[in-house]
Order: C-alpha cells, then structure tokens, then sequence
C-alpha cells in the first residue's frame, strides 16, 4: 500500500473525513470534537498527544463475510505495529473485536465503517497521554506509561507499516492466512465474557470463550457472536 496523508489541526471525526477519501487516503488530526467508538462510545483524547487516524481501504470485490473479519486484521496491525515501539516484552493483546490492551488497559481503539466499496478503518491510540478523564482513568493505559518515546507521526507510520503489509496479504490470502496470527494475541479465550450488543442490552451472550473462530466471529460456549463489545465477566 502507498498511503497518501492529510492532517488537520482539528476536525470533527476523521472518520467523517476519510468517507470523501479514496483507497490508500489516511486522514489524520490533532483532535476531534466528535470522536467516538463502537457502540456510538465517546473517544476522548488530549490534543495533540495521541494518534488519531482513519485509513480508507477498497473492499470492492471482497465478499460480505470477509469484509467483516477486516476489524480483526486492522487490530492485528495495530498490535504488530505499536509493539514495535515497546521495550520487550511488550505485551499487548487484542479484544475481540476492536480493542488493542496492555496489561488489561486500553491502549488502542479501532472503529471500521463500510461505505459503498470502501472500509474507512479509524485507529485512535494513546501515544503521549499519561492522564485520562475519570471515567475511563482505571481502564486506560498509553505508549508513554509503557515506556515509549513515540510520537503521534511515528506511531502512525508504524501501524500504517504494519497494516499495509497485514492488509494486502488479507486481500490475496483471505483472512484464514492471518487467524493464527490473531488467535495468538487474543486476551479472551479462556475466560468467561459476556457480549453485548448494546449498553443496555438485557440478554447477552455469556460463557467461557472459545476464541476467534476461522469465519471472525468469537466462539462464546460454542455459539458464533458475529457483533457487539466483549467484557471479561467477574463471576466471583
């Protein structure tokens, strides 16, 4: 991929921005005033300190159930891409489906949108940002807390770097080339989650995960969740 940049000081949703892009335009800004995640949840981010980028990608002549695993291949990039600024080990996982996490905090978000033929894939990561708002305080963690020197531009050329590579060999391959890859970082299985599909849903998918399944989905006490936001369960 040969990725073509533009970046604002301030805008309201990159996202927003990329819908107007092409495949291989990466849109990317200081701060946005309208930046949110799966489930219509608030992205906060401090100006300036933190990556904030949508990059868009052609899906022209993919089929529907390969277009979905594509958040799992981006997330897996930004995984591969951000621990290479880590000191070793650098220990992050990803959260089916759309969570990148170090030591259980959020490091990484990623929000994907199909427009037509295209996936705009949105990637907030915290880079420099060593205080949150106290709603999310407990559950938050950036590069800098861990240890990096990394900067907003070398985070995002280390996650385009890696996305690039993990894209167009999804694009050649399929998404079965890359499942062990994902498998191998995938902080779920094991444990007993509970899958929402939205904040006040009153009948989740609950049990003991079976991981990632080869279609994408997460295997919850051998049924298939093809969509929502996975919680680690306390069931003490």
């Amino acid at each position: 991929m040969r990725w073509r940049i533009s970046h604002v000081a301030s805008t309201g949703s990159t996202n927003a921005d990329a819908r107007g892009g092409k495949p291989g335009d990466v849109f990317t800004a200081d701060f946005q005033t309208a930046g949110r995640g799966r489930l219509d949840h608030k992205w906060l981010s401090a100006p300036g300190e933190n990556l904030i980028m949508s990059a868009v990608l052609d899906v022209a002549d993919a089929a529907p159930d390969q277009v979905a695993t594509l958040p799992l291949v981006v997330g897996l990039a930004a995984v591969e891409g951000l621990a290479a600024l880590l000191p070793p080990p650098p220990g992050l996982s990803l959260k089916w489906p759309n969570d990148v996490l170090a030591g259980g905090r959020k490091l990484a978000g990623i929000l994907c949108e199909r427009h037509g033929d295209m996936v705009v894939a949105g990637i907030g990561v915290n880079v420099r940002q060593k205080t949150f708002a106290p709603e999310i305080a407990d559950r938050a963690t950036s590069l800098a807390l861990l240890g990096s020197a990394a900067d907003p531009v070398s985070a995002r050329d280390a996650v385009l770097a890696s996305l690039g590579e993990l894209y167009s060999q999804w694009r050649r391959e399929g998404f079965a080339a890359l499942h062990s890859r994902i498998c191998a970082v995938d902080c779920l299985k094991g444990g007993f989650v509970r899958v929402l599909q939205t904040d006040a849903d009153a009948s989740p998918a609950e049990g003991v995960c079976g991981g990632i399944a080869e279609d994408g989905s997460l295997l919850v006490s051998g049924r298939r969740v093809y969509a929502g936001e996975a919680h680690i369960a306390n069931i003490a």
